[in-house]
């Protein structure tokens, strides 16, 4: 029987023009935003940038960070058996660049979708922080 750890992630919500651009997961076949694992002794701003340019080719100039996330919502257990409870630091972003290329050994789709027509299937550790992340930038007049 495994026991539970935590797991430290960083995480990137990249936006514009109203769109968000999520992944689909290759491990659970669902959708979210990017991020990972922050390593030893790295920075985790770096972590959320070192991430999102592995998952999507794109490179973040700046981040703004938009919250610390944790508790029985962010529980998972992987397909291989681990089990976390997640401490997830997540920035957004919409000052990048590059050309967008999927990592095709953690992903199976990368697309843009508008913020009041995302897919259904949403990660569940993901979920909680991307409607919070979508109300809150509709209500300040998003485009």
């Amino acid at each position: 029987m495994s026991k539970a750890s935590h797991l430290f992630g960083a995480s990137v919500i990249l936006h514009k023009d109203g769109k968000i651009l999520l992944q689909q997961r290759r491990d659970n076949k669902c959708w979210g935003y990017h991020g990972g694992r922050v390593e030893l002794g790295e920075v985790v701003e770096e972590a959320a940038k070192r991430e999102l340019l592995e998952e999507t080719g794109l490179t973040a100039y700046s981040l703004k960070l938009y919250g610390v996330f944790s508790g029985p919502d962010f529980h998972h257990i992987y397909p291989d058996g681990n089990e976390f409870y997640i401490i997830d630091m997540v920035y957004i972003c919409d000052d990048f660049s590059g050309e967008e290329v999927m990592q095709v050994e953690e992903c199976l789709d990368l697309q843009w979708f508008d913020m009041d027509n995302i897919p259904r299937d949403i990660s569940p550790t993901v979920l909680p922080v991307l409607r919070k992340f979508i109300e809150e930038y509709q209500g300040v007049g998003g485009e």
